[in-house]
């Protein structure tokens, strides 16, 4: 089967996208929600607000392609980890150590991925139609079924529910990258402090999460 090749004129357009959600990205980071318009965001990239409007029709609309392409990330790496053929142990820490990282590697955009400037609020939550289908329960629930997985195989108790674990694992998650976006000393609470670097709490804190919902302990 022959490739799609996409025309100069399509490609153009995607470079446009991809640089309107960049500086979309950075002025939400410096001024928040209330500072991302598309009048500011014009000014930002010497564009036109009706040329922004040639490919985003509202600032909600701007804001919900920021949310998914980050959780598209998300999903992409996570997707790459749970398709390898390593010991579901390492691969299970894995996913909740690359959650972190990707979160804390780009704050500007966790940042607008988790703000509740959007047409429809926050979006479709768990249980509610659309939320499968969205970038955001896609991850959700690659994580939902690693966890069933684990169950399954007996690495996790039997009396885990996979959906209220997963829960609360995205919740602690969201907890530590929002601690290392905000404090930079992080783990350190003071930075005269000795204390670990920062990516081996990450992954002890990914070993920790899982400990607790693994059926025998070391």
């Amino acid at each position: 089967m022959t490739a799609t090749v996409s025309s100069p004129a399509e490609r153009r357009r995607s470079k446009i996208r991809a640089r309107i959600l960049s500086a979309a990205e950075s002025v939400f980071a410096r001024e928040g929600a209330e500072g991302l318009s598309i009048r500011r965001l014009a000014e930002n990239i010497d564009y036109s607000p009706a040329a922004i409007y040639k490919y985003f029709s509202s600032k909600d609309e701007l804001v919900d392609e920021l949310k998914e392409s980050f959780f598209e990330l998300i999903l992409e790496n996570v997707n790459r980890i749970v398709d390898t053929s390593t010991p579901f142990s390492e691969r299970s820490r894995d996913c909740v150590a690359t959650y972190v990282r990707i979160a804390t590697e780009k704050p500007h955009h966790y940042a607008a991925a988790f703000t509740g400037e959007s047409a429809s609020g926050d979006g479709p939550v768990d249980g509610e139609p659309g939320f499968d289908t969205s970038k955001k329960g896609q991850a959700f629930n690659v994580l939902r079924g690693m966890i069933a997985e684990g169950v399954e195989i007996g690495a996790f108790r039997s009396d885990v529910d996979p959906a209220l674990a997963a829960k609360s694992l995205w919740a602690s998650m969201h907890g530590l990258a929002m601690m290392i976006v905000h404090i930079p000393s992080f783990p350190a609470l003071r930075p005269d402090q000795q204390t670990i670097s920062r990516e081996d709490f990450i992954s002890f804190h990914a070993d920790q999460a899982i400990r607790g919902l693994e059926r025998h302990y070391e």
